[in-house]
């Protein structure tokens, strides 16, 4: 089970936007699930990581830390959120194809267990709902280490044509 330094093989950077629009958003996700590509830096951040990635569906491996603590010394919800939003939206982004992006239009969360350290590693896995040509729901599920569900969340995406150049 990886520990704190749960990202020390893993690459982090920013991919450039034309080779990332050049990809279908399943080949780009996979790539940065195999390291291939680097992992967004704020993935550090958050300690979480993108394990596995098929079309319509997203799952990250979720590290719980005391740099996300509240005042009440659990996990905040912010962070929580945040393993939510990447999820669902990965699952979106799945889904594209090149020259394609998405943004979330909007995100609902629902906390049904507090989240400690003794939590994680959590795993959080998003589903698309509905993919039509303009607009993707998903929903996400975010798991303590023991199996139980301690959040879930739903979003909606706007997909967007990148234009070309001129």
């Amino acid at each position: 089970m990886p520990g704190p330094e749960f990202d020390s093989d893993r690459i982090f950077g920013i991919v450039p936007a034309d080779v990332a629009l050049a990809l279908s958003g399943l080949e780009f996700l996979s790539r940065i699930a195999s390291g291939d590509l680097p992992a967004p830096p704020f993935a550090r951040t958050a300690k979480m990581a993108l394990t596995e990635v098929t079309g319509g569906r997203a799952v990250f491996e979720a590290h719980p830390a005391e740099a996300f603590f509240n005042p009440m010394g659990t996990i905040h919800g912010g962070w929580i959120a945040t393993v939510l939003d990447s999820s669902l939206g990965c699952a979106v982004h799945s889904t594209l194809e090149p020259g394609y992006l998405y943004t979330t239009v909007e995100l609902s969360i629902r906390l049904v267990r507090k989240v400690t350290l003794s939590s994680g590693p959590m795993i959080c896995e998003g589903k698309i709902v509905h993919q039509g040509r303009r607009m993707a729901t998903a929903e996400a599920r975010l798991f303590d280490r023991d199996g139980k569900l301690a959040a879930h969340g739903s979003t909606t995406c706007l997909i967007v044509k990148v234009p070309g150049p001129a």
